[in-house]
């Protein structure tokens, strides 16, 4: 067993990640293999950051890109609801306010 190791996690291509916390690591480096035994949690990307940012690669950027988009269009819908919430009482003038205030 390889000692130290406090977390595994395996990327999925569908953005979900398998995550081991505390496992027990075998390796066998001459023939390539490794096992990893324990406990593992499907878990997606966003629920593992940002503690795990430094293990990524270039194949997950795409997965990243819809994070970040889908954290700026959330809040953008954010401050657009909290502008709209205080408008109540203030009446729509359109275009003109000259027009608007003869009637």
């Amino acid at each position: 067993a390889i000692p130290g190791i406090e977390e595994v996690n395996m990327f999925k291509e569908d953005g979900t990640v398998i995550h081991f916390s505390a496992p027990k690591v075998q390796a066998a480096v001459a023939s390539n293999t490794f096992i990893v035994s324990g406990h593992g949690d499907t878990k997606k990307l966003e629920e593992l950051l940002p503690g795990i940012l430094n293990q990524l690669g270039p194949d997950n950027l795409m997965n990243l890109k819809r994070i970040a988009e889908g954290f700026s269009s959330g809040a953008a819908a954010g401050k657009a609801a909290a502008s709209s919430e205080g408008d109540d009482d203030i009446p729509d003038v359109g275009e003109n306010f000259e027009d608007v205030s003869k009637s």
